[in-house]
Parts: C-alpha cells; sequence; structure tokens
C-alpha cells in the first residue's frame, strides 16, 4: 500500500524557499502570486493491506524522523 506523507512549514515559520520561487515566478510575469511555501511529499510503499496499520506507521514514521515537529506539520494519506 502506497502512503504519501506531506510535509509542510508551520504557518509563521519563515520559507525562504518559497520566497525565492514567488520572486522568479513574479520574473516570469506571475505577478498575480501572493504567496508561495514550499513543502516535501515523501511516498512510502508499506507491505500491508490493513489500511489503518499503514496510516499509524506513516504516522510515526514522520514523528520519529520525516518532520520535525518544531517547524513542520504533516499529514498522511492512502495513495492507493
Amino acid at each position: 500500500m502506497k502512503i504519501a506523507i506531506n510535509v509542510h512549514l508551520k504557518k509563521g515559520v519563515l520559507d525562504p524557499q518559497g520566497k525565492a520561487v514567488m520572486h522568479a515566478l513574479e520574473t516570469l510575469g506571475f505577478s498575480d502570486v501572493k504567496d508561495v511555501r514550499v513543502g516535501k511529499q515523501i511516498i512510502i510503499d508499506i507491505d500491508t493491506t490493513d489500511t489503518q496499520k499503514a496510516i499509524a506507521k506513516a504516522n510515526e514514521m514522520a514523528e520519529k524522523l520525516l518532520a520535525n515537529p518544531v517547524i513542520e506539520n504533516f499529514e498522511v494519506e492512502v495513495k492507493e
């Protein structure tokens, strides 16, 4: 079963990469862009057919390694 873990900075945390992307978009003529936040998506294939077990494992992985709880939030979603 494929699980996606979407990690993004918490509101209020500065996002220099997002600001750089926003500036580049403005330079390319996309002047209507108000804000850009950059995150990451980690897709993991877990060897189980139990959706709840896969979600629990993914949450544990994110809490222990994949997200920094001080500055990042994450969401887990089932891909298939």
